[in-house]
């Protein structure tokens, strides 16, 4: 019997190896004098549809306890009667669509079904002595109906329509199990199956495993061919202390490079690995590997965990950004004045070098651990410092102050493009000769967010060292909506000779088309203001060229040479542009505080002296009254006291002595 129980090899995707497979094959499947049904006899029932099956007392003794029907056209299993001695029967490649009228052969242990046309299992109740069932190639869509098989030990359904792994779990005795090449999408409800120890999955398309790690005698898995893609969906496998040879082949997950490794790291009983044995060198390399790939897990877990923390920052420091636009309008509303108030910042900041995308608004999918880690990531960040190669990004007011730093010479070197998001324009101009001297390399510049509503902000962008490209967002920038406003730019900021705006080159076109609109402008607005006034909005070397503009102004033209009449010009250009200058409102509200602190110092002073100069002026006034009768007394006390001259010497002696 053991040698029939082994021979499930020659059933197509069937992998269960047992001793005796060729001892097998001829005693089931081969020719032989039982195994055509060339001795065997069908005769006509009673019932029509049924035919009975007879055999010469030769043959009952010669193969009493086994029975081949190998390919005889049946389409319904004949009535056996005087049979019940019957061990192994065969009914291999027929057309039989419903086992039945075998309820009698209560002996039977092998039992073989093997390409037919069965849809369903039934008929086996009372076969409580089955102990192998070979039901492949058919037509079956649902495991059921083996509640009295318990002593069920190989059970192959490889090639049916089966779609749920399902009604197994009372056969603790069953060792092998084959459903390759059905419908499956998921394993699972394997609980409750002690003994099986091999398990064929081949040709499904199931993309995860569960339950596996609950069979504790399987030592041999196969699951080639399906549509398994990460290891995660298998991982119950390293958990399996028993399982010896497993099969990945023909899946997407044997594609990947670190297929192997992984596999052999986390499931380190295995002897086989697609059939190939696992040795100990590639055990070594694979540990190696996975340490490599551990640290690199690390490293994306924290790149994920940064650029998350950055997208929930950046969103706050958007919604505070949008409170702040809301509510200026209303205080503008009230106080038929525009001011802007900046929120509290929070110091804390976020400085990497992480190379994320400017804006990561998806969210993407995160596993359990990066989840729970993002729980505890602050949301109260106000404004977010990133420097990504050679950008530097200032998400809100509060970066600004990321310029006070101690940059690296290094880093501040490398910063060639900066960029301003949420931030007020008239803030960005008060750190522009700080982002001067700290990023000297700085050539391109971007807004987004930061309130530019009008050309004249353009002219604070002048006081830089050099500026090449220019990068206005129409996103929170109304100025962009103004037909010439990249014309002004270009007449402004023409001694920085810009490349690109928005990122469109400059033409020489360009520059004479600037030139045409706005240098009558600047020419107006430089000739109409007094020179005590022109002098005090210029730089010290403005007022160098400026003074020496006024010297050379009365000089006949004949004594000045042709290349000097070429720099006057250029310098009066240059200083004509100079006087187009923008005060931002903060620090206009301060000149006026200041100005309004000189009036009233002013006021105090003239008002002192004035006070002063009156109590002088009375003073004088009662002196004049009281003068003459001054005088008369003081003439007349004089010769009273000298016209007694002996004592009035003495008196004076006595005087002198006392003062001594």
């Amino acid at each position: 019997m053991k040698t029939t129980m082994s021979s499930l090899s020659a059933f197509g995707d069937s992998s269960f190896q047992t001793p005796s497979k060729s001892r097998t094959r001829q005693g089931c499947h081969s020719a032989g004098p039982n195994v055509s049904g060339d001795h065997i006899n069908l005769a006509s029932s009673s019932m029509p549809s049924f035919p009975i099956l007879q055999r010469s007392s030769e043959e009952k003794i010669l193969y009493s306890d086994r029975l081949t029907l190998e390919r005889q056209k049946l389409t319904v299993c004949p009535i056996i009667d005087g049979e019940e001695h019957l061990r192994l029967l065969n009914f291999q490649h027929n057309f039989i669509t419903r086992i039945q009228n075998i309820s009698n052969l209560q002996r039977l242990i092998f039992l073989d079904l093997y390409d037919n046309q069965i849809e369903e299992i039934s008929g086996l109740s009372t076969l409580r002595s089955l102990r192998v069932l070979l039901l492949g190639k058919n037509r079956i869509k649902k495991i059921s109906n083996l509640e009295n098989l318990k002593s069920l030990d190989v059970l192959d359904l490889h090639g049916n329509q089966i779609t749920r792994i399902e009604n197994v779990s009372h056969l603790c005795d069953l060792r092998v199990l084959n459903l390759a090449r059905n419908l499956l999408s998921h394993v699972d409800n394997l609980n409750g199956l002690d003994s099986l120890t091999e398990l064929n999955l081949r040709h499904n398309q199931i993309t995860f495993v569960r339950d596996v790690d609950n069979l504790p005698s399987l030592q041999r898995l196969f699951l080639s061919f399906n549509n398994i893609s990460t290891f995660e969906s298998v991982c119950c496998l390293a958990d399996s202390s028993s399982l010896s040879d497993i099969t990945f082949d023909g899946n997407p997950i044997a594609q990947e490079s670190w297929y192997k490794h992984t596999i052999l790291q986390n499931m380190m009983q295995l002897r086989q690995l697609d059939m190939k044995r696992v040795t100990e060198e590639e055990r070594r390399m694979a540990s190696v590997v996975a340490k490599k790939e551990e640290e690199k897990k690390r490293e994306s877990h924290k790149q994920s965990l940064l650029k998350e923390k950055k997208r929930l920052t950046i969103n706050n420091v958007a919604r505070k950004w949008d409170l702040q636009q809301h509510r200026t309008p209303n205080i503008a509303t009230n106080q038929d004045t525009k001011v802007s108030d900046s929120p509290s910042q929070d110091p804390s900041q976020l400085h990497g070098s992480a190379v994320v995308s400017a804006f990561p608004e998806e969210t993407g999918s995160l596993d359990s651990g990066l989840t729970s880690a993002l729980q505890g990531l602050s949301v109260t960040d106000t404004h977010l410092v990133e420097v990504d190669g050679d950008t530097l990004s200032l998400y809100g007011s509060g970066a600004l102050e990321s310029l006070d730093r101690n940059w690296s010479v290094q880093t501040a070197g490398m910063v060639t493009t900066v960029s301003f998001t949420f931030i007020e324009f008239d803030e960005i101009v008060q750190v522009l000769p700080k982002l001067k001297m700290k990023f000297p390399n700085s050539l391109h510049l971007k807004f987004k967010e930061t309130n530019l509503v009008m050309l004249q902000q353009f002219n604070a962008l002048a006081q830089l060292r050099r500026v090449d490209q220019l990068t206005i967002d129409p996103q929170g920038n109304p100025v962009v909506n103004f037909t010439l406003w990249k014309y002004y730019v270009l007449f402004r900021l023409s001694h920085f000779s810009m490349q690109k705006i928005n990122g469109t080159e400059v033409t020489q076109n360009d520059m004479i088309m600037a030139e045409r609109l706005f240098g009558i402008l600047a020419h107006v607005a430089s000739s109409e203001l007094p020179q005590y006034r022109l002098i005090s909005i210029l730089g010290d070397a403005r007022k160098k060229q400026f003074r020496y503009l006024l010297e050379t102004k009365g000089k006949k033209p004949g004594l000045v040479n042709e290349e000097n009449n070429d720099s006057k010009r250029l310098v009066g250009e240059n200083t004509n542009r100079a006087t187009l200058n923008y005060t931002t409102r903060d620090f206009y509200n301060e000149r006026l505080e200041e100005i309004k602190e000189k009036k009233k110092f002013c006021k105090m002073y003239m008002e002192d002296l004035v006070k002063e100069a009156t109590d002088i002026n009375m003073k004088n006034e009662a002196l004049q009254k009281l003068w003459p009768q001054m005088f008369i007394e003081l003439v007349r006390d004089a010769v009273i006291e000298i016209r007694n001259k002996n004592s009035y010497m003495k008196l004076c002696l006595q005087q002198i002595t006392d003062q001594k």
